[in-house]
């Protein structure tokens, strides 16, 4: 049987632990049924952004980088990932929140997508996105991470809800109430490769084709085949990122 159509809409390609395997990371990908993935910041389909880990180094140069980047190339989709982190705090939250709503900005003037990232801080997060008016461009919260009342908020945001590996995981807590809550036409998956591999793969480096893993557990958890959830989700992701199916 043919694999069902997968997207994997958050890897890192350029890390070093895919580079020194990376076609054998998309052929494998390919025989999984990943039909397109984005990567975050290098090439295939990319993004651009600055991490809330990296803001308080952002400079006036970083800022013009990006956007040239974003204008000069179509296979750029969106901006990110952006966002708050105050589980880590590699920069200071006000820091972190000023380049946060900088990025917003340049999203709404190049009217392109966002990817965004929060870990411990999403009262924050979503107080800044409804400011900055993220309903005008739209966008994904990558590796969601909290509860049925936060997405509710990220969708009517008008944001996609992205899963990824700690779905499959034993303690993921609210994440399966997540998986069945959000509606189908609001629901993307990913990696965040080689990050948080899914179940039963946990401490090893996670890659494209286990998206297909966190697929079938997600389709499980909705009470859908994988055959009709695959399909779904990576029309989805067309629709999030604007990439034609041609």
């Amino acid at each position: 049987m043919t694999a069902p159509p997968l997207f994997d809409t958050h890897a890192h390609l350029h890390f070093p632990e895919l580079v020194a395997d990376l076609d054998g990371v998309l052929e494998r990908a390919r025989s999984a049924g990943v039909t397109g993935m984005v990567t975050i910041g290098t090439a295939v389909h990319a993004t651009v952004g600055i991490h809330p880990h990296d803001a308080a180094e952002a400079t006036p140069a970083d800022f013009e980088a990006m956007e040239a980047l974003a204008r000069g190339s179509a296979k750029v989709v969106a901006l990110g990932e952006m966002g708050l982190d105050f589980f880590r705090n590699l920069s200071p939250p006000d820091i972190q929140a000023a380049v946060f709503r900088r990025q917003l900005a340049m999203a709404r003037d190049l009217s392109k997508p966002v990817v965004i990232h929060c870990r411990d801080a999403h009262a924050e997060a979503l107080a800044i996105l409804a400011e900055e008016r993220v309903s005008e461009v739209g966008g994904v919260m990558h590796c969601f991470s909290a509860d049925v009342a936060v997405a509710r908020r990220c969708l009517d945001l008008g944001l996609f809800i992205s899963l990824a590996g700690p779905v499959t995981y034993k303690n993921a807590r609210a994440l399966p109430e997540v998986a069945r809550f959000v509606p189908a036409d609001r629901l993307v998956l990913e990696t965040d490769c080689p990050f948080l591999p899914p179940h039963p793969h946990r401490g090893q480096r996670n890659e494209p084709a286990w998206v297909a893993i966190t697929a079938a557990h997600v389709a499980d958890l909705r009470g859908v085949t994988l055959e009709i959830l695959g399909p779904i989700v990576t029309a989805n992701a067309r629709r999030l990122f604007r990439i034609s199916d041609r």
